[in-house]
């Protein structure tokens, strides 16, 4: 994970990956962003995607440390919000999951039912 350092991810941050990248579409922004940091619009229009939609998959996205977004001014005035790919590197190895397992904070069911 690039800007962490080598710091391995929580099983929180983990599940958080892999749950934004367990969608296909989610996939398909993050494969569309690496090509070209993109608007929303035309975001949309290049994947063929309802704005709204793209906006709640995209927020799960930048909320998962995938994707970073910034708003600018056109020269017309008008305010853009730009996506863009964010470094991310996981290793996804049996031994990387029992470390990350070990520091999950969700309450197993047998947990929460006590």
């Amino acid at each position: 994970m690039a800007g962490e350092s080598d710091r391995e991810p929580t099983g929180d941050q983990l599940l958080k990956v892999l749950s934004a990248l367990g969608n296909p579409h989610r996939m398909r922004i993050v494969a569309a962003l690496c090509e070209k940091r993109n608007y929303v619009s035309a975001l949309a229009r290049e994947i063929g995607m309802g704005r709204p939609l793209l906006h709640m998959h995209l927020k799960l996205l930048e909320g998962a440390g995938l994707v970073v977004g910034t708003s600018e001014v056109a020269a017309d005035g008008k305010t853009m919000k730009y996506f863009e790919v964010a470094p991310f590197l996981y290793e996804l190895t049996p031994e990387a999951v029992h470390r990350a397992a070990s520091t999950l904070t969700e309450k197993s069911a047998k947990e929460e039912a006590k």
